[in-house]
Protein backbone atom coordinates (compact mmCIF):
# COMPACT_ATOMS: atom_id res chain seq x y z
CA UNK A 1 0.00 0.00 0.00
CA UNK A 2 1.31 3.57 -0.36
CA UNK A 3 1.28 6.28 2.04
CA UNK A 4 -2.13 7.93 0.97
CA UNK A 5 -3.90 4.65 1.09
CA UNK A 6 -2.79 3.34 4.19
CA UNK A 7 -3.24 7.02 6.34
CA UNK A 8 -6.60 6.67 4.82
CA UNK A 9 -7.18 3.18 5.94
CA UNK A 10 -5.59 4.11 9.39
CA UNK A 11 -8.55 7.00 8.94
CA UNK A 12 -11.22 4.70 8.56
CA UNK A 13 -10.20 2.80 11.26
CA UNK A 14 -10.08 5.44 13.92
CA UNK A 15 -13.23 7.09 12.10
CA UNK A 16 -15.34 3.51 12.59
CA UNK A 17 -13.69 3.53 16.33
CA UNK A 18 -15.10 6.84 16.91
CA UNK A 19 -18.39 5.81 15.62
CA UNK A 20 -18.75 2.71 17.93
CA UNK A 21 -17.62 4.85 20.87
CA UNK A 22 -20.52 7.28 19.95
CA UNK A 23 -22.89 4.29 20.34
CA UNK A 24 -21.50 2.84 23.18
CA UNK A 25 -21.38 5.71 25.00
CA UNK A 26 -24.67 6.76 24.41
CA UNK A 27 -26.22 3.67 25.55
CA UNK A 28 -24.21 3.06 28.99
CA UNK A 29 -24.95 6.75 29.16
CA UNK A 30 -28.44 6.07 28.89
CA UNK A 31 -28.05 2.67 31.77
CA UNK A 32 -26.09 4.66 34.24
CA UNK A 33 -22.84 3.14 33.72
CA UNK A 34 -20.66 5.93 34.38
CA UNK A 35 -17.53 4.42 35.01
CA UNK A 36 -18.00 2.70 32.08
CA UNK A 37 -19.26 5.87 30.18
CA UNK A 38 -15.74 7.38 31.48
CA UNK A 39 -13.62 3.95 29.75
CA UNK A 40 -15.11 5.36 26.54
CA UNK A 41 -14.56 8.73 26.89
CA UNK A 42 -10.93 7.83 27.71
CA UNK A 43 -10.32 5.66 24.82
CA UNK A 44 -11.98 8.22 22.42
CA UNK A 45 -9.54 10.66 23.76
CA UNK A 46 -6.90 7.96 23.04
CA UNK A 47 -8.39 7.93 19.38
CA UNK A 48 -7.54 11.81 19.75
CA UNK A 49 -4.07 12.01 21.09
CA UNK A 50 -2.91 9.57 18.47
CA UNK A 51 -3.86 11.80 15.63
CA UNK A 52 -2.61 14.50 17.39
CA UNK A 53 0.59 12.93 17.79
CA UNK A 54 0.44 11.93 14.11
CA UNK A 55 -0.22 15.37 13.15
CA UNK A 56 2.63 16.47 15.06
CA UNK A 57 5.32 15.07 13.04
CA UNK A 58 6.37 17.14 10.38
CA UNK A 59 8.49 13.92 8.98
CA UNK A 60 5.79 12.40 6.89
CA UNK A 61 7.59 9.09 6.66
CA UNK A 62 7.80 8.61 10.49
CA UNK A 63 3.60 9.13 10.78
CA UNK A 64 3.69 6.74 7.90
CA UNK A 65 6.04 4.19 9.90
CA UNK A 66 3.57 4.61 12.52
CA UNK A 67 0.69 4.47 11.09
CA UNK A 68 1.99 1.04 9.78
CA UNK A 69 2.89 -0.13 12.64
CA UNK A 70 -1.02 0.19 13.72
CA UNK A 71 -1.85 -1.40 10.72
CA UNK A 72 0.58 -4.52 11.24
CA UNK A 73 -0.80 -4.60 14.95
CA UNK A 74 2.60 -3.37 16.72
CA UNK A 75 2.97 -0.77 19.43
CA UNK A 76 4.45 2.29 18.13
CA UNK A 77 8.25 2.14 18.56
CA UNK A 78 10.79 4.71 16.28
CA UNK A 79 12.45 2.97 13.66
CA UNK A 80 15.55 1.51 14.19
CA UNK A 81 15.13 1.68 17.95
CA UNK A 82 13.65 0.31 20.94
CA UNK A 83 11.95 3.38 22.24
CA UNK A 84 8.02 3.05 22.64
CA UNK A 85 5.79 6.13 22.27
CA UNK A 86 4.04 6.20 25.44
CA UNK A 87 0.84 7.44 26.08
CA UNK A 88 2.54 10.55 28.26
CA UNK A 89 4.28 11.68 25.07
CA UNK A 90 1.17 11.97 23.14
CA UNK A 91 -0.87 12.79 26.14
CA UNK A 92 1.72 15.86 27.00
CA UNK A 93 1.79 16.64 23.30
CA UNK A 94 -1.86 17.41 23.18
CA UNK A 95 -2.02 18.98 26.66
CA UNK A 96 0.04 21.43 25.59
CA UNK A 97 -2.06 21.97 22.17
CA UNK A 98 -5.11 21.92 24.25
CA UNK A 99 -5.01 21.71 27.71
CA UNK A 100 -8.22 20.27 28.84
CA UNK A 101 -7.08 17.25 26.94
CA UNK A 102 -5.09 16.09 29.95
CA UNK A 103 -8.15 16.65 32.55
CA UNK A 104 -9.99 14.10 30.83
CA UNK A 105 -7.14 12.14 30.42
CA UNK A 106 -6.51 12.20 34.39
CA UNK A 107 -10.00 11.33 34.56
CA UNK A 108 -10.50 8.04 32.59
CA UNK A 109 -8.09 6.75 33.69
CA UNK A 110 -8.95 7.08 37.36
CA UNK A 111 -11.99 5.03 35.88
CA UNK A 112 -10.43 2.36 33.78
CA UNK A 113 -8.18 0.81 36.46
CA UNK A 114 -9.26 -0.70 39.43
CA UNK A 115 -9.33 1.82 42.48
CA UNK A 116 -11.85 3.41 44.74
CA UNK A 117 -12.62 5.60 41.81
CA UNK A 118 -14.83 2.80 40.67
CA UNK A 119 -16.99 2.92 44.20
CA UNK A 120 -18.45 6.18 42.91
CA UNK A 121 -21.68 5.20 43.66
CA UNK A 122 -21.11 5.02 47.59
CA UNK A 123 -18.69 7.73 47.83
CA UNK A 124 -17.45 11.03 46.32
CA UNK A 125 -14.13 9.22 44.05
CA UNK A 126 -13.25 12.91 43.22
CA UNK A 127 -12.28 13.50 46.60
CA UNK A 128 -9.12 11.13 46.21
CA UNK A 129 -7.90 13.43 43.83
CA UNK A 130 -5.25 16.44 45.03
CA UNK A 131 -7.25 19.66 45.38
CA UNK A 132 -5.81 20.73 42.85
CA UNK A 133 -6.65 18.86 40.21
CA UNK A 134 -10.20 18.90 41.00
CA UNK A 135 -9.75 22.60 40.92
CA UNK A 136 -8.56 21.99 37.04
CA UNK A 137 -11.43 19.62 36.34
CA UNK A 138 -13.68 22.35 38.11
CA UNK A 139 -12.21 24.93 35.79
CA UNK A 140 -12.01 23.06 32.64
CA UNK A 141 -15.93 22.16 32.54
CA UNK A 142 -16.85 26.04 33.97
CA UNK A 143 -14.35 27.28 30.92
CA UNK A 144 -15.52 25.24 28.19
CA UNK A 145 -19.30 23.61 29.83
CA UNK A 146 -20.93 26.14 32.29
CA UNK A 147 -20.15 24.21 35.25
CA UNK A 148 -20.84 26.24 38.09
CA UNK A 149 -16.87 26.63 39.92
CA UNK A 150 -19.07 26.98 43.42
CA UNK A 151 -20.61 23.23 42.65
CA UNK A 152 -19.11 19.99 44.60
CA UNK A 153 -17.14 18.47 42.46
CA UNK A 154 -19.04 14.35 42.39
CA UNK A 155 -20.34 11.78 39.83
CA UNK A 156 -23.97 13.16 40.60
CA UNK A 157 -23.12 16.95 39.68
CA UNK A 158 -20.74 16.02 36.49
CA UNK A 159 -23.23 13.32 34.58
CA UNK A 160 -24.82 16.63 32.77
CA UNK A 161 -21.66 17.13 31.28
CA UNK A 162 -20.38 14.14 30.11
CA UNK A 163 -22.01 13.95 27.18
CA UNK A 164 -20.44 17.38 26.36
CA UNK A 165 -17.41 16.62 27.20
CA UNK A 166 -17.65 13.73 25.04
CA UNK A 167 -19.08 15.77 21.75
CA UNK A 168 -16.21 17.77 22.67
CA UNK A 169 -13.69 15.26 22.32
CA UNK A 170 -15.30 13.34 19.38
CA UNK A 171 -15.65 16.54 17.30
CA UNK A 172 -12.00 17.20 17.66
CA UNK A 173 -11.15 13.69 16.57
CA UNK A 174 -12.86 14.24 13.72
CA UNK A 175 -11.62 17.41 12.86
CA UNK A 176 -8.05 16.09 13.36
CA UNK A 177 -8.82 12.73 11.03
CA UNK A 178 -9.39 15.32 8.22
CA UNK A 179 -6.42 16.96 8.84
CA UNK A 180 -4.31 13.91 8.52
CA UNK A 181 -6.06 12.82 5.53
CA UNK A 182 -5.35 15.90 4.08
CA UNK A 183 -1.52 15.55 4.79
CA UNK A 184 -1.70 18.42 6.84
CA UNK A 185 0.61 19.24 10.28
CA UNK A 186 -0.25 21.09 13.17
CA UNK A 187 2.11 24.06 11.86
CA UNK A 188 -0.51 24.59 9.33
CA UNK A 189 -3.43 25.18 12.87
Amino acid sequence: MNTNSNTNLFCDIVSQRSKEHTCAFNLLLQQGLYGQVMSILRQELDSMVRVMFLLSLQDIELREHFICQTLNGQKWTYPNSKRIVTDKLMVDLAADLNGWSLFVYKLGCAFIHLSAMNYYKNSNPFLLLPASERDDIKRFLNHYHGFSLEEELNVDTIIPYFDKVFDKVSSNLTYYIDELRQGKCLEHY
